[in-house]
This record gives C-alpha cells, structure tokens and sequence, in this order.
C-alpha cells in the first residue's frame, strides 16, 4: 500500500525543503542558500527589494542585498541561466545544464531563422576583444517596419547567444545585464566536465524530486523546465526500485499520487510543530511558483496581477503572501517610498477563519518592521 502523508506533514515537509522552518543563525552563505533552494529567480521590478534579494532575505535574516552580487559576479559561484525564467544557478550546476543550451540554441534559434542577419561573430568579436559589454555598446537599428516588440538585430543575437551558452552574464550594473565569453565567466574544470545526456537528465529529475520532496511527474518537469515530461516518466520507470509512491493528502481531504525517495519516511519522523513565525513572502518566492501545487496544498489561491489592468485586479499590483506557521493566512500590499523613507502598508486581506487578533497584529507589525529595516527604510507608514 503507498504511504499516506496528511496535509499537515505535506506542508512542515514542503516548508522545511524551502528553508521557511528552522530559525536560521551563523553567517550567510549565499552559495549554500541557493544549492538548497536549486536557484533563485530574478526578477526587475523592486516595490520594496526585488524578488531574488526577497527569497534569499526570507531564509537567512542576515542577507543583505549586496551579497548576491559578490556571490555571483566576484567569487562565481553562480551562473545566470533560463528556469522557468531568469534565474541564478548554483554554478557546481553547470556541467548538469548542457541539455538546456541545446534546447534554447534550438528555440531561440527557431524564432530568430535568419540568424546570418544578426552578425554573431562580430558580437563575439567585440566582446572578446573589449571585455564584458551590455546592449548599450551596440547600435544596431530594425530595418524597415518595426513590429510590436521586435528588437534590434544586436539584442536578439546577444539573445541567441546568452540562451545557447556561448555567452554568459559577466555582472549587471543597476540590473543592466553585462555579456562575456563563457570561457572567462565558468571555470575551467567545469568547462570541461562532459555529462552524458541521460546522466543529465537523471541528476535533474533527482535534484528536483530531493527539493520538492514529494511530486508528481509533471511537478518533477516544471521544477528545471529542462527535461520533458515524456523524459521524466522515462526516469520513474527507469528508477522504480529507488522511488516510492505516496499518497499526498491536500487541503480538502483529496488525495494525489505522488513519488517520493525511500528516505521519506524518516522525514516524516523528523518533521516537527510548525514555526509560529509569520512571514511576507515574495510574490516570486519558490513555495508558491507552482500556483497549483500551493493550491492542492495550501488551499491558497494566488495570482501576480502585475500585468492585469488595474480596473480588473482583484487584489493589487504586487501583493505579498503572508504565511504563518504552515498556513497562508493573507495577503498585504506594501510598497517603499524611498524618497520620505517610508514602508506605505496600503492594504491588508486576510483569508477566511484568520481574523486579524491582537496577538497576529502584533506579529504582522513586528514582520512589516523587520522588512523595513532590511529596504533600509526608517518608518512604517499605515494607509489602512
């Protein structure tokens, strides 16, 4: 018979995989933060700090937004690279993405057919010669009649480019991406490190079943975007004897199949009370990207509204999940004033059968406090 796991244990093992159970002390390390989590999404827009520097703050109170520059750009010990979107990869990871710039090089190359057009050696040339450059160093224009969104031939093969690997983000000054050879960004080892392809595709169907701690096959797929479903289901097969099935409880009592390592049930036993913390979640933070997922679980509904026009959101254009313990309780709507210093808190919502008491007042107002100070902020404004 496959192993139950209640609703209850499903979330405190989710929790404790993205690092939101444990207290966390010592000192930041930013690389092991990001091994953990297996990357961390970027993301431009900064209400308050921008995603990635939020989701790294969210594990480690000690994180400063200064950190994952030094982490990235100075010692390498990350790599930019296309999850599901932009993210930072832990470059240990490298050798392990070779299959994902052969399906960019494809796709990219697909959308961009005339790729002569684009002049990828003279790119290649200028950036060898001159250094790291970003798209700012180049001037090339769209000929003839421009469509929506269509870019000047030097972005789109800087594009190709970066997606393909043969190019790879050297640093960014105020989020402006910078390219450089690939071969003076990864080190040299991992370089040369070649991985077979079904190796590749069995370390990232293990990876991303060991952070997700239970799945289903789809969830396994859309953890990396880098192998396919079809891929995956080969993998379950394939390691039948080393997987376990599970029955995975949601919030409504339903159950879902899932797969799950055989060290599961001594996880389960270590499993402890949920925290008592309650925390402002990033809207791109790694719990809840699989919307899904949080749903079947959480029983929280959730949507990023940034591109929805304001007269249709039903909530507003950045909104922060507020999860307590094990439970989504909320959402607020906070943004910095950085000219008057001010955290403007302009709306709070908070879900069915979670009233806002004095005691999670406190508690909301001690965590609104704590963002402050980490957005370098001197004052709580209340709008609500």
């Amino acid at each position: 018979m496959p192993l139950k796991i209640s609703n209850q244990d499903a979330r405190l093992l989710l929790l404790e995989a993205m690092g939101l159970c444990a207290k966390v002390t010592g000192p930041v390390d930013v690389e092991a933060l990001s091994k953990s989590l297996g990357f961390v999404q970027l993301d431009t827009i900064r209400v308050v700090e921008r995603a990635h520097d939020h989701i790294l703050w969210t594990r480690h109170p000690k994180y400063r937004p200064h950190m994952l520059p030094q982490a990235f750009s100075k010692k390498r010990q990350l790599f930019e690279h296309f999850t599901h979107d932009a993210s930072l990869i832990p470059m240990a990871f490298f050798p392990y993405w070779q299959r994902r710039f052969s399906q960019l090089e494809e796709k990219v190359g697909r959308r961009y057919q005339d790729l002569k057009t684009l002049n990828l050696a003279h790119l290649l040339q200028r950036i060898e010669a001159e250094g790291p450059l970003s798209t700012h160093a180049f001037d090339t224009k769209v000929v003839g009649q421009k469509k929506m969104w269509q870019r000047p031939p030097h972005k789109q093969g800087l594009d190709y480019l970066w997606y393909s690997g043969k190019l790879s983000t050297s640093h960014r000054v105020n989020f402006k991406k910078f390219y450089d050879l690939t071969e003076r960004v990864v080190p040299f080892e991992l370089q040369q490190r070649k991985i077979s392809d079904e190796a590749q595709i069995n370390w990232l169907c293990e990876a991303a079943l060991n952070r997700l701690v239970f799945a289903t096959e789809g969830e396994i797929q859309r953890f990396w975007e880098a192998v396919s479903l079809r891929e995956v289901k080969a993998w379950t097969e394939k390691n039948a004897s080393r997987l376990v099935r599970v029955e995975v409880e949601g919030h409504d009592g339903a159950v879902q199949p899932c797969f799950s390592f055989a060290d599961i049930e001594e996880r389960l036993n270590k499993v402890g009370d949920p925290s008592k913390q309650l925390r402002i979640l990033n809207p791109f933070d790694p719990l809840i990207r699989d919307r899904k997922r949080l749903e079947r679980l959480f029983g929280f509904y959730y949507r990023i509204e940034i591109f929805v026009p304001e007269q249709k959101r039903q909530w507003g254009y950045y909104v922060y999940p507020i999860l307590e313990g094990a439970r989504f309780i909320g959402r607020i709507e906070v943004k910095a004033d950085r000219a008057s210093g001010q955290m403007q808190v302009l709306h709070v919502w908070m879900e069915d059968g979670f009233p806002l008491t004095s005691g999670r007042s406190a508690k909301l107002e001690a965590e609104i406090n704590r963002f402050k100070r980490f957005a370098g902020l001197d004052e709580v404004c209340w709008a609500v």
